[in-house]
């Protein structure tokens, strides 16, 4: 298996240049791939703030690429459970931290947004 950089995933799912995203759909659709937690988190940046997709529409885009079947993710669960919290309005990098602390006593932050913010099926969030 390989494992795929966060280029590959953008142009997978932006469908923007006319080689590189039929090679990159080509590449994964025939091949078993890895995809790190932390491409997803660069990958879902790169699509909200460089090509300006909504929330809604990089949730959708994230879960039809883990859909597929030659794709398997670092930590399925927590894509899941963050995905899941973005659809209910929380930054996708923050319901990512969230869901790996998601064992742990609770989540300290200064992000007065993120404390106000924080799901109720996560852990506590709270200022130092």
């Amino acid at each position: 298996m390989l494992a795929v950089d966060t280029d590959v995933i953008v142009r997978l799912l932006a469908a923007d240049h006319p080689e590189q995203s039929p090679r990159a759909r080509g590449f994964i659709e025939a091949n078993p791939v890895w995809i790190a937690t932390t491409v997803l988190l660069e990958a879902e940046w790169v699509l909200r703030a460089v090509y300006r997709f909504a929330p809604t529409a990089v949730g959708a885009a994230l879960r039809a690429l883990a859909g597929l079947p030659t794709v398997t993710l670092e930590h399925p669960g927590r894509v899941a459970t963050a995905l899941g919290w973005l659809d209910a309005g929380l930054d996708f990098a923050d319901a990512l931290h969230l869901a790996a602390a998601g064992g742990q006593a609770g989540f300290v932050t200064f992000d007065a947004r993120l404390i106000a913010a924080a799901p109720a099926d996560g852990p506590p969030v709270r200022a130092p």
